[in-house]
């Protein structure tokens, strides 16, 4: 059976996550989505809301599972017996940053970790958890970046109304 892990803060989750998650379900027969959980970063939502979140979103993909942890992913991926970690690129930028992590957990978890890369789709090449945060801020639309019920979430976090 080959299990797979997507890690990521998560912070919100994108249609962008979504399209990841998805495409990885369909190529491992287990996905762990696991939200990090990040010490020096003051995320929107807490763990706990984006494991809900994920949940909610992921539901109707039964191979998907949606956990969290701290701390070095190659100690989770080593105690939850993982080997394949799933990671999204949406630009040249991107690659950069996650060729680094992905060496680095392989080196640091003695070959135990290898990273597979999937290429966004083109209609969320532009998304960021980031963005999407800064556009809700200013009561902007975020209706194309993430699901209806997230996007709600994230009015309610910014006392934007929609």
């Amino acid at each position: 059976m080959k299990r797979a892990i997507y890690p990521g803060s998560f912070d919100p989750m994108t249609l962008g996550h979504l399209d990841i998650i998805k495409r990885a379900s369909e190529i491992f027969d287990v996905l762990i989505v696991s939200v990090l959980n990040n010490k020096e970063k003051t995320p929107l939502f807490s763990v706990e809301e984006r494991v809900i979140i994920l949940k909610e979103a992921t539901k109707d993909l039964p191979n998907v599972q949606v956990d969290s942890f701290s701390g070095l992913l190659i100690n989770y991926a080593a105690e939850k017996d993982l080997h394949i970690a799933v990671r999204g690129l949406r630009a040249i930028t991107d690659f950069e940053y996650e060729l680094q992590l992905a060496q680095v957990n392989r080196l640091l978890s003695k070959g135990e970790l290898d990273t597979v890369f999937l290429t966004t789709s083109l209609e969320y090449a532009y998304l960021s958890s980031s963005s999407v945060k800064e556009i809700a801020s200013f009561g902007g639309d975020i209706s194309q970046c993430v699901p209806d019920f997230v996007a709600k979430k994230i009015y309610e976090k910014f006392n934007a109304k929609r």
